[in-house]
């Protein structure tokens, strides 16, 4: 009875929500795994059945997958990404607002996806990446453009530690990504776009993530072996071309 009447307030089908649960454990295997990935998996499902539930849906869920991510592995956190990376955030949050509310994002969203796509390539090249406080506000802003525009905000942190240790990227990314998606969930609050359908949707999928990050604890060491860093070049070239696609799809 419960689920049924879940179903009907946020107006999708009992296979739908199956479908969107599974994304939701899915994507928080591969975000507990490498530091990221939850929304890009869970965005495309959820847009495919009820695209009116984004960007706050996602935004909702991906509090309690980054507050995990950054709790199970405090002691690994890069503590200068987190004020760095936040201060970066705060302008691309107020752009991502804008594109969200005024701006046709289509065109943008080519745009960053093929920024990213570029990244990826000039990072196959190259044997480092500096790790500077400009560096860190610079993947900081445009997570903040990209997360609260489209949802998906972890590809340029990502990029930016893709040489470090697995500890590192899970635990830095996971603080990162909490205090950016409270600070762009407050944002769209402020904006008015976040209703009832977003928190109803949201907290449904919780256990599916939490299920997700679980899990993700057992790929650690295989991973730590020397995986991390491609798994991480693979899927922002995926979420780069997912960003993409969805732009030419809506123009």
């Amino acid at each position: 009875i419960f689920l049924e009447s879940l179903l009907d307030a946020v107006g999708i089908s009992g296979f739908a929500f199956v479908l969107i649960f599974a994304a939701a454990f899915l994507g928080a295997l591969v975000q507990g795994s490498i530091g990221f990935g939850l929304n890009l998996i869970v965005v495309p499902v959820i847009a495919l059945f009820r695209p009116e539930a984004l960007p706050g849906a996602a935004i909702v869920l991906a509090l309690p997958m980054t507050l995990g991510s950054a709790a199970r592995e405090w002691a690994h956190v890069d503590q200068s990404a987190l004020l760095w990376a936040t201060l970066g955030r705060l302008p691309g949050i107020g752009i991502g607002i804008w594109i969200v509310t005024v701006l046709d994002a289509e065109a943008l969203a080519l745009a960053i996806g093929a920024t990213v796509i570029f990244a990826v390539v000039i990072s196959l090249a190259s044997p480092t990446i500096q790790i500077t406080r400009s560096s860190q506000a610079a993947a900081g802003f445009m997570g903040g453009v990209m997360g609260t525009s489209s949802s998906i905000g972890g590809p340029p942190l990502a990029l930016l530690y893709q040489h470090s240790a697995g500890p590192v990227i899970r635990s830095t990314l996971g603080a990162a990504f909490l205090i950016g998606t409270a600070l762009s969930l407050i944002a769209l609050l402020a904006a008015g776009e976040i209703g009832r359908l977003h928190w109803q949707l949201g907290f449904a999928l919780v256990p599916g993530v939490l299920l997700g990050l679980w899990a993700s604890r057992h790929l650690h060491g295989w991973l730590d072996r020397g995986w991390i860093r491609p798994c991480v070049l693979i899927l922002c070239g995926v979420a780069g071309l997912a960003v993409v696609v969805g732009g030419l799809i809506k123009l």
